[in-house]
């Protein structure tokens, strides 16, 4: 199902690939990601995220932002940019994009020492990678069941609708 299909009046929980392909105008997922965010900015769709997600999608806008600016490649990108400090305060799309949040109207989901716990579990029963399965005890804590997400991993989750950007 993608991004489009979700209907109108549903909760969903926004993935970091969601957050980053509308930050960056993704060529192949931008459009999609962008509608998204603007029918939760309107107020047609509810949209939920986390902080470990923001976490995420801070990171890859940091590092897609050093790598366009210097001309880095992917590979190795954070070992560089560490060794390169400096160039860190000249990057800016990661704190303008994690601070417009809430004029979006996405809703943040703080992650708490329970939802860890809980992410452990999901971890080992749908073997998910650590990330996603914190995505997933957050839903499930908040009763969330639609997803905008990429990662088709999540489709291991019995009870919870992936959509995608396509």
């Amino acid at each position: 199902m993608t991004f489009d299909q979700i209907p109108i009046g549903t909760a969903v929980f926004l993935d970091a690939n969601s957050l980053v392909y509308h930050f960056t105008n993704d060529p192949k997922y931008g459009v999609a990601s962008t509608r998204l965010v603007h029918q939760i900015e309107q107020g047609a769709l509810s949209g939920f995220t986390s902080t470990d997600v923001l976490a995420d999608v801070a990171h890859r806008l940091m590092t897609l932002e050093a790598m366009a600016v210097n001309g880095w490649p992917y590979a190795g990108i954070a070992a560089r940019l560490r060794k390169h400090h400096p160039s860190i305060s000249k990057l800016t799309i990661f704190q303008q994009a994690i601070t417009s949040l809430p004029q979006l109207n996405i809703q943040v989901i703080p992650i708490t020492q329970p939802l860890l716990e809980a992410a452990t579990r999901a971890s080992q029963q749908f073997e998910l990678l650590t990330g996603d399965a914190l995505v997933v005890a957050v839903m499930q804590a908040h009763g969330l069941t639609h997803l905008a997400s990429n990662d088709a991993d999540f489709d291991r989750v019995p009870g919870l609708t992936r959509y995608e950007p396509i």
